[in-house]
């Protein structure tokens, strides 16, 4: 891959290539990671959703490379608080048409984010980087077990609301066209699937934040954010991620 420049890593530990001309964009890793993310953006690219398209794919034994088409503009997370304040209708209209799309054949359910979170956290894996502020320093088993007396209840809410979740909604997997300030598509859908929408709105609002605090949320992901599902799902998160 000599004519690939490295450009990082992926949340699960590929590593991240970028082709010289721009257009493309290649994943080295775990081939069960990088399968659930080949299938996710053919499925997507059925449903015509803006994104990248699957060019090539190759495995061997345990590791595989994905090779993708590259997305058209910025991530949102560049934009400036007024760029990211303007373009936020389009963010909330590009999460709604997702959250809408029907027969979803991938499942990112409470159950299997809760078996990813107990693996994560026997391991000693969790990164304290990915925690909330007011976290930080507290023991992950200790944390895992404050959202235990919940599951019930977000099970519950869980299979009455499921939509079609992203898995990673930040704003650096939403690409925005820096002249129109409108989204361009989605990345790094490798844990895409049927999940409470509060798990996207829980990861995207907690990234404009960090941008241009108080953006509206009422009346435009289709539904009114509940803040103790969105509290839930920022603080399950970061220890299903290592």
């Amino acid at each position: 891959m000599s004519d690939w420049t490295p450009v990082g890593h992926g949340e699960s530990g590929a590593q991240v290539f970028r082709s010289a001309d721009g257009a493309r964009y290649a994943k080295w890793g775990p081939v069960a990671d990088l399968t659930a993310e080949r299938d996710r953006l053919a499925w997507l690219a059925g449903h015509d959703v803006p994104g990248q398209r699957v060019l090539d794919w190759q495995a061997a034994g345990d590791r595989a490379r994905l090779v993708t088409s590259a997305v058209g503009g910025v991530p949102a997370d560049r934009l400036s608080p007024a760029g990211l304040e303007t373009a936020w209708e389009s963010v909330a209209e590009a999460v709604r048409r997702l959250h809408g799309l029907p027969g979803c054949p991938f499942s990112r359910g409470l159950d299997r984010m809760l078996a990813l979170a107990e693996d994560v956290v026997a391991r000693g894996a969790v990164n304290p980087d990915f925690l909330p502020e007011e976290q930080a320093g507290t023991p992950p088993r200790e944390l895992l077990a404050r959202l235990r007396p919940e599951m019930g209840l977000r099970r519950a809410q869980e299979a009455r609301d499921e939509v079609v979740c992203h898995g990673d909604l930040t704003l650096p997997n939403i690409l925005v066209d820096p002249a129109t300030l409108t989204v361009t598509g989605f990345v790094d859908v490798g844990r895409l699937g049927r999940a409470d929408p509060h798990a996207d709105l829980a990861l995207l609002f907690a990234t404009a934040d960090e941008i241009r605090p108080g953006l509206p949320r009422t009346g435009l992901f289709g539904l009114d954010p509940d803040p103790d599902r969105i509290r839930f799902y920022l603080h399950l998160d970061p220890l299903t991620w290592g």
